[in-house]
C-alpha cells in the first residue's frame, strides 16, 4: 500500500511485519522495537478507550522526547484520537491558551520536567480540575491524567482493533501548534492522509530509507521531531535517535554509541558539537554525507549553498521543496530550496494583486495540494485557502524557470529604511559568511522617527566594529546593520515556545543593549 493511502494503524502494522525487531526508537536511556512499540502503543490505546478515549477526541500530551512520548502519540492516533503534542517549554497562560484554542478534551502529562511543575500549572489555570468536576477556564477538558498513572481498565481488544480498523486518511490525526515570528501560535490540523503523504514525500530528498539511524534532537511537539523524525522512521523502516535535553558532549558519545548514520535538525547545534573538545576523537565515520556539514569530516563537506535548502511549514506537514542532500545541486542552483516535492503545487504571485507572475519575479509563495493542512483550529476554510484552493503562505520567493525555489524571506519581516527594502534574510546570509560568525538574526528597530537595520550575531572571536567592517565588503549600504549585538552563546537568543525567534523580545534586546557601529557618515546616501 503506498505510503499516501495509509493511516497510523495500517502503518503500524506495516512496520511490525516488516521490522519487528529493528528498533524504532532511541533515547537517552531507553530503547524499544518496532514490535515493542505496537504492542505498548496498542495496550495503552484499550487503557484510553476503558477511559473514554474515542474517535475525534483531542488527546493534548505534554512529555519531553523519549519512548513513551512515542507509545501515548501511537495510541492515541491508532484509536482515531487527535494528538495535541504541547510544547515543554509553555508558560502558564501560553499553556492555557493551546489547550483552548485546540479544544482539547483529555490531557496526558508528566508531572514536570526540568524548572517547570505541570500540575501546578495547571491547578493554576483551572482550579476546579483538581476536585474533579470540569472547570470553566477549560471548559473541553474532559479528563487530566498523569504519566505512569493512568486508569488500569482495558477496553477488550476486538474493540480497538474495529476502532482502528474504522480510520481513514481523511480523518483528522493531529494538530500542531506554529507561530510566524510576530503572531500567536496556531493550531495546524492534518489528517492521517496529508500528514504521511508529506512526509512519504520527502524521504528521498532527505535520504531516509530502510535501516538508517537518523538522528534528530527537535522536540516532537514540533514538526520537525514530530514528522521529520517520528514519522519519517516510521514510514522508512528505520531507527530514530532522539534526546530529551541535547548536549555537546553527551550527543557525541550517542552519536557514536548508536552509530548514527544521518545527523539532521539544528545546524547550530552541529556547529557547537563540532567545536567541542571531544569531536576530533570521536569516530563518527557511520555519519553520510546528507548529515550536517559541520559534522562531516572537512573532506565530505560540501561548499556553502551547494545543497538544498530543504523549505517547509508546520501548513505543508514539513518540508515541501528541496533535493537530495547528499549531492550538490546542479551548477546555477546553488542557494536555492530545490523544486517542490509531489503532493505540493507551488505558485508566486504578486503581494498586492495576487495575480501569478512570470518565471523569477519576486511574489508570495502559494501552496496548494493533497500534502497540506485540512485546516486550523477556529478558521473556516475561506479565511485560508483563496477560491483556487491556494494557501497564502507568507513566504516571499521566486521559481526560476526550471523550477527551483529562491527563498526570500517573510512578507511580515521585510521593512524599508529611507525608502529600500530591506529582507532580513539576505542581510542574515551576508553576515552568516563572514568568518567566525555562528548565527546572524535582523531585525529593525525605531530610530528618530525611522527605522534602522539592527542585528543580534552569535560569535566567540568578533566584535561590533569587525563585524561592521566585514559587512560593509558584503551587503550593500542600506542593508547594513548600525545597531549590534555580540553574543557568544546561541541561549542569549530570545525563542518563542513553537522554535522560532521571537521578533518583539529581539527588538527589545537590541533596543535595550544594541551598540551602533558601521552607521553611515553624514550626508551619505543609502543605495
Amino acid at each position: 500500500m503506498p505510503p499516501s493511502a495509509l493511516t497510523i494503524p495500517e502503518a503500524l502494522a506495516l512496520r511490525r511485519r516488516s521490522d519487528p525487531e529493528l528498533r524504532a526508537l532511541v533515547s537517552d536511556a531507553s530503547a524499544i522495537t518496532w514490535a515493542g512499540l505496537d504492542d505498548a502503543s496498542r495496550a495503552l490505546a484499550a487503557r484510553l478507550v476503558c477511559a473514554g478515549v474515542g474517535k475525534g477526541d483531542r488527546v493534548g500530551l505534554l512529555m519531553p522526547n523519549g519512548s513513551d512520548w512515542a507509545t501515548v502519540a501511537f495510541a492515541v492516533m491508532r484509536i482515531g484520537g487527535v494528538l495535541v503534542p504541547l510544547s515543554t517549554l509553555l508558560r502558564p497562560p501560553e499553556l492555557l491558551a493551546q489547550l483552548r484554542v485546540a479544544s482539547v478534551t483529555q490531557l496526558v502529562t508528566v508531572r514536570g520536567y526540568r524548572d517547570r511543575a505541570y500540575l501546578d500549572d495547571l491547578a493554576a489555570l483551572a482550579p476546579a480540575l483538581a476536585g474533579g468536576p470540569r472547570d470553566p477556564a477549560l471548559p473541553y477538558l474532559r479528563s487530566l491524567w498523569v504519566w505512569g498513572e493512568l486508569p488500569e481498565a482495558a477496553a477488550p481488544a476486538r474493540l480497538v482493533e474495529a476502532l482502528e480498523s474504522e480510520v481513514r486518511p481523511a480523518d483528522d490525526m493531529t494538530i500542531l501548534f506554529t507561530s510566524g515570528s510576530r503572531g500567536a501560535p496556531k493550531g495546524v490540523i492534518h489528517t492521517h492522509g496529508s500528514a504521511l503523504r508529506a512526509t512519504a514525500a520527502g524521504l528521498e530528498a532527505r535520504c531516509i530509507g530502510p535501516g538508517e539511524r537518523l538522528y534528530i534532537p527537535m522536540p516532537f511537539f514540533w514538526t520537525g521531531g514530530f514528522g521529520s523524525g517520528l514519522l519519517s522512521v516510521l514510514l522508512a523502516g528505520a531507527t530514530l535517535l532522539t534526546e530529551s535535553t541535547p548536549e555537546p558532549g553527551h550527543t557525541l558519545r550517542f552519536l557514536a554509541r548508536e552509530r548514527a548514520t544521518l545527523f539532521r535538525g539544528w545546524p547550530e547545534q552541529a556547529a557547537r558539537i563540532a567545536a567541542h573538545p571531544d569531536f576530533a576523537r570521536t569516530d563518527l565515520s557511520s555519519l553520510r554525507p546528507a548529515s550536517l556539514a559541520p559534522v562531516l569530516p572537512p573532506e565530505e563537506r560540501p561548499r556553502p549553498g551547494a545543497r538544498a535548502n530543504l523549505f517547509g511549514m508546520t501548513e505543508s506537514g514539513g518540508p515541501y521543496c528541496g533535493a537530495r542532500l547528499d549531492v550538490d545541486l546542479p551548477a546555477g542552483k546553488h542557494g536555492s530550496c530545490g523544486r517542490p516535492f509531489a503532493g505540493v503545487e507551488v505558485r508566486i504571485v504578486d503581494p498586492e494583486t495576487g495575480e501569478a507572475v512570470a518565471a523569477d519575479v519576486q511574489g508570495e509563495i502559494q501552496l496548494r495540494g493533497p500534502n497540506l493542512m485540512r485546516g486550523i483550529c477556529g478558521r473556516i476554510r475561506s479565511e485560508l485557502f483563496d477560491a483556487d484552493g491556494f494557501y497564502p503562505t507568507g513566504d516571499l520567493g521566486r521559481l526560476d524557470a526550471d523550477g527551483y525555489l529562491w527563498y526570500a524571506g517573510r512578507r511580515d519581516d521585510m521593512f524599508k529604511v529611507r525608502g529600500a527594502t530591506v529582507y532580513p534574510t539576505e542581510v542574515e546570509a551576508g553576515l552568516r559568511s563572514i568568518p567566525g560568525v555562528a548565527q546572524a538574526f535582523v531585525t529593525d528597530v525605531e530610530a528618530g522617527g525611522g527605522r534602522e537595520v539592527a542585528a543580534l550575531v552569535v560569535s566567540k572571536e568578533a566584535d561590533a566594529e569587525k563585524l561592521a567592517g566585514a559587512a560593509r565588503e558584503r551587503l550593500s549600504a542600506f542593508k547594513l546593520p548600525t545597531l549590534w549585538l555580540v553574543v557568544p552563546d546561541p541561549d542569549a537568543v530570545p525563542m518563542s515556545a513553537t522554535g522560532k525567534v521571537d521578533k518583539r523580545a529581539l527588538q527589545e534586546l537590541l533596543g535595550s543593549r544594541g551598540v551602533r557601529a558601521g552607521a553611515p557618515q553624514a550626508g551619505r546616501r543609502w543605495s
